[in-house]
């Protein structure tokens, strides 16, 4: 059997380091690019949602966050309906930061993809999808206390 996983595993390692040493400039610590850019993609995200979407728990997530607040990149307002809800926003700082992520994360595709078709892109990106999906089945079952049977 091929081993994927651990190309996937190398891939992004390596792009996660190399992310972290480039961002240290922007004073972000290890990951926490990726807080910056999920709640530029989806401003108001609660903390909940967004620790699902990088596949962390919630108290990393939490830990993460209070971090970027401290350092005035995100900021936590009340839920016009739900006092209880705190949703996450970026600031003007944060705001500011999200371009060059941004670039990064262009430069990154552009440079991993590349000698690649359009039309292998595509198919790389429906088959990780799908690759996706069914490890976060495992993550979610993981996540609730269940035990995987190997």
């Amino acid at each position: 059997m091929a081993e994927i996983l651990r190309a996937v595993g190398v891939i992004a390692r390596a792009l996660d380091s190399i992310a972290n040493i480039e961002f240290k400039q922007l004073n972000l610590n290890k990951g926490q690019y990726l807080y910056v850019v999920r709640i530029a993609e989806a401003p108001g995200i609660i903390q909940e949602r967004l620790a699902e979407l990088i596949k962390v728990d919630k108290t990393t997530a939490a830990r993460a966050i209070q971090q970027l607040t401290k350092s005035g990149i995100v900021i936590k307002k009340p839920d016009a309906t739900n006092r209880k809800i705190r949703r996450l926003y970026l600031t003007k700082k944060g705001a500011a930061i999200y371009p060059f992520l941004k670039r990064e994360n262009d430069y990154s595709n552009l440079v991993a993809l590349s000698g690649l078709s359009d039309q292998e892109s595509e198919q790389l990106q429906q088959l990780l999808q799908r690759v996706s999906d069914n490890v976060d089945a495992d993550w979610q079952f993981v996540k609730k206390g269940g035990k995987r049977l190997y």
